[in-house]
Order: structure tokens, then sequence, then C-alpha cells
């Protein structure tokens, strides 16, 4: 069981608010913020974020239009950065499946979040080129970063599907990538504020993640034991539902091979990660991964998550709540 030492370093809140002696962390949190590299605008939002506070960790689409400005920006403020591996918006990275294969459109895009799920389930998607693609993409990755992924997850919980998990633990446990995402939220049946249709794809997310958890053990990779995000995604993030999530990932038993004891002390640390999306709107025809920027990019809701989580409430939360932000690194 690793130990996690007394001198990790304190949030400027933590540091203002909390004496010398900083009392023992309930909770290793890694706060994620996904996307980077798919605008301008998304990039600036999210280096705002990080240096507020209010995330401590990336993940990177090395697909985006932005990805190089990203990997710069990550070098320059020391940010920790992983792969958010991308099988479903824009163009391959891989030049070989980019006129020609089964991960594309007749248009030479990804075939889209459900596009590419009822691919999947129709048998159309070559595993072969699955796994070519993540590995270039893996690939651009050390090209524009100078090293491997820290953690790798998939854009839009791709990498949890059927088949595409077996392909992506083969993928991490080769290169030595040791952390991954397994999206299932504690407390996400208990949220009437999330509309029905995306309570049916969470529900299926959270299946498809669990059955991904034997095939991810078998390949020794590892996770935090709680996942927090989809019950506060947009306009659904705020202080109370920030503080609820937390909650229910502090009741969670720590059963995780990051699980870790504070030292000297044998009571438990709950590890989490929270995935967000912080940003500013994307401009109309800037950003995206090939296709140009979505609705939700364009939407006032990444920089709704960017206020939230600047917001010196919440980082009030973590030091009552006794909450250590971290990257993977740290677990």
């Amino acid at each position: 069981m690793d130990t996690i030492m007394m001198n990790v370093n304190l949030s400027p809140v933590c540091r203002q608010q909390r004496p010398a002696i900083m009392p023992q962390p309930r909770m290793m949190l890694v706060v994620t913020g996904d996307d980077f590299g798919y605008c301008p605008r998304r990039n600036q939002g999210i280096v705002d974020c990080f240096q507020a506070g209010g995330i401590s960790n990336v993940s990177l689409l090395v697909n985006g239009s932005a990805a190089k400005q990203a990997a710069d920006l990550a070098k320059r403020h020391n940010i920790p950065i992983g792969l958010h591996a991308n099988l479903s918006e824009g163009i391959p990275v891989c030049p070989s499946l980019q006129q020609s294969s089964t991960l594309i459109n007749q248009h030479g895009f990804f075939h889209g979040k459900m596009g590419f799920r009822q691919a999947l389930k129709r048998g159309e998607l070559s595993m072969k080129q699955v796994e070519l693609e993540l590995r270039a993409q893996v690939g651009l990755f050390v090209e524009l970063n100078g090293h491997l992924p820290e953690h790798m997850d998939g854009h839009q919980h791709v990498h949890v599907l059927p088949e595409v998990r077996e392909v992506f633990a083969k993928v991490l446990s080769d290169l030595r990538i040791p952390y991954t995402r397994v999206p299932v939220e504690p407390g996400l049946y208990s949220c009437p504020w999330i509309p029905a249709h995306l309570h049916k794809f969470y529900k299926q997310v959270e299946k498809d993640a669990l059955e991904a958890v034997p095939v991810f053990r078998r390949h020794g990779i590892r996770w935090p034991d709680v996942y927090l995000g989809l019950t506060t995604m947009g306009q659904n993030m705020s202080v109370p539902s920030l503080h609820r999530a937390l909650s229910y990932a502090l009741a969670a038993n720590p059963s995780s091979s990051t699980s870790s004891a504070v030292q000297g002390s044998h009571q438990p640390v709950v590890t989490a990660e929270l995935m967000v999306h912080p940003g500013y709107p994307s401009q109309p025809k800037e950003g995206g991964c090939g296709e140009g920027p979505d609705d939700f990019s364009q939407s006032a809701d990444r920089q709704h998550e960017l206020s939230v989580l600047k917001d010196p409430s919440v980082l009030a939360l973590y030091c009552q709540e006794r909450v250590q932000l971290c990257a993977f690194r740290d677990l």
C-alpha cells in the first residue's frame, strides 16, 4: 500500500486558511479538465482554472485543433497531463485510417458519440484499426509532450465499450500507462435534475464501465476508488452539487489499488477523480477535432463550470472536508 507524504502541496486557499500542520486528508482528489486542445479558448479557460486551483490535471485531445498549443501550455505551467483518447469525434490521427477505414464515415470523420456505438453494435468496426488509432494517438501525445501520458481515458467514454475495452487495456499495458478512468458514479440514480435521455445514456456508460473492470484488472491498470462528474456537468455544477458529490465519495469504502494511508496513520484515504469541462465558449468555426466546435463547446456551460471551480467557496469546501487536490502521479 502506497504512503502519501504529508508535505504535498496545498492549494492557495488551504495555505491561507489552514494551520502549518495540515490535518490528515480524507480524500486525494484528481480534478481533471477534459478536452484540452479542443480550441484556444478551451485551452485558456483550462489554464486559468488550473492557476486558480480549480483543477489539478488535464486530459488532452491530440486530434484537437489546438493540441500543440495545449501541450506547450502544459509544459509552461507544469500542468499534469494525460491522454483523452478519441475514437468518436473528428479525424483519425493514424494516416492509414484517414482515407478508408471502418472508423470513419463517408466524409472522413469518426462516426460520432452514438454513431460509434451503433457501428460497434452492428459489428462494423475493426478492433485492429482501433488499436492502430489508439497507438497513433499515444505516439502523437509523446511527440507533443516529450513523455508518455500519466493516465489515459476515453472521450465520450468509448474506452469502456465492449471489445474496445480489451484493445484499450492491451495498449495501456503494453505501453505501461498506469491509470485510467472507470465512470461509475455514486449517487447517480438520485438526481432528478438529469434529463431522461442523459440518464439512459449514463446508465449504459455505467454498465459498460462495470464490465470493463475485470478487463482492466487483468491488465494491471489502476484507477481511483471513486469517479465523479456526470451529475455535475454544465449547468448542473454548483457548490451544493459538488458538496453532494464529495459526500458520496467520502462515504465510499476504499478498495482499489490506489487506496492509501497517510503516513503515521492506518486510516485509509479515499482516492477519487472529478471529471470537469471548464473553458470559455468556442467561437463558431474555431476549434473542434476537424468538424468545428459542437454545441456544448459553444454554450455558456463551459464558462459556468470554470466560474464554479474557481469560486473560493469550492476551494474552501475542499479544505473543510480535508480533500487534497492532486495528480494521478500522486496516488
